[in-house]
């Protein structure tokens, strides 16, 4: 057990024991790497790390399960995985998002070495919405975090241009559409529009009070469709093309993963 859990189940124990109220627990800063306690995260982190050794990576795609259903191997997601290959074949793109992942979790990966050596010519990412929960909260700790892991991948990866793509809608909680539009103006604020690119294709995604376009969002109102997908591949197609030219014919990035706890999907009966 890490020492924090053992601390925190610790004084768990005691405030019982005197018939107390124990104390929340508590959550890891955004811009302090944390890693996931669970063990199917942590098998995934090393299957990342693999990834990363194979090499052949030009584009390089960073953030939680939004970013990581778009180019898993997981049979739920085959359509996800058809559009990325669609749209980014021939770039060399390697998806290393991970489900759940806060952002504090997605520095923890990266501290330890899943952008090692890696040197890819563009890295995307998207990340934080889980920091937001279901409640409004700190979206300065937020951006704080966000700038931590930008600054990590420029020292990881000091040739690559980031591509900081604005947080996506959700509408499981219409409170936190003023919180996203704050964490995506300081977004915006930070990238210098050379070697930090701003994207936000929210616009395409939902209408001006926050509230989601018809067909871009499965039923949870958070995960994007293939529609939803396009429209994000769409705003990033002119910048990846000014910056690695349009795509080859053959492709040489590592065959994408998945999670490894995932059940194959029965197929359908003819």
């Amino acid at each position: 057990m890490h020492p924090l859990k053992k601390l925190l189940a610790a004084v768990l124990l005691a405030a019982t024991a005197l018939g107390q109220t124990p104390p929340p627990a508590q959550v890891p800063a955004a811009d302090q790497a944390s890693p996931r306690p669970d063990a199917n995260s942590r098998l995934a982190h090393q299957q990342l790390l693999a990834k990363a050794a194979q090499g052949g990576i030009d584009l390089y795609f960073e953030g939680d399960s939004i970013t990581r259903r778009w180019g898993t191997s997981d049979a739920a997601y085959q359509a996800d995985l058809a559009n990325w290959t669609a749209n980014f074949f021939g770039w060399n793109a390697g998806d290393f998002g991970w489900g759940g992942d806060r952002v504090e979790n997605i520095l923890w990966r990266l501290e330890q070495g899943e952008l090692d050596g890696v040197n890819p010519k563009v890295i995307v990412l998207l990340a934080g919405t889980n920091n937001l929960g279901t409640q409004p909260g700190n979206d300065t700790a937020i951006v704080q975090g966000l700038k931590a892991v930008v600054n990590l991948c420029r020292r990881k990866a000091p040739g690559a241009t980031i591509i900081v793509t604005a947080i996506f809608p959700r509408n499981d909680n219409l409170a936190l559409v003023p919180v996203l539009n704050r964490i995506n103006a300081s977004l915006a604020a930070f990238a210098d529009g050379k070697k930090i690119r701003y994207l936000n294709v929210n616009a395409r995604l939902a209408d001006p009070e926050g509230r989601l376009i018809d067909g871009m969002m499965n039923p949870d109102k958070l995960h994007p469709t293939v529609k939803a997908y396009q429209v994000w591949a769409d705003g990033l197609k002119p910048i990846l093309t000014e910056l690695l030219g349009p795509p080859a014919k053959t492709d040489h990035a590592p065959p994408p993963t998945g999670d490894p706890s995932a059940k194959p999907v029965a197929p359908a009966s003819p």
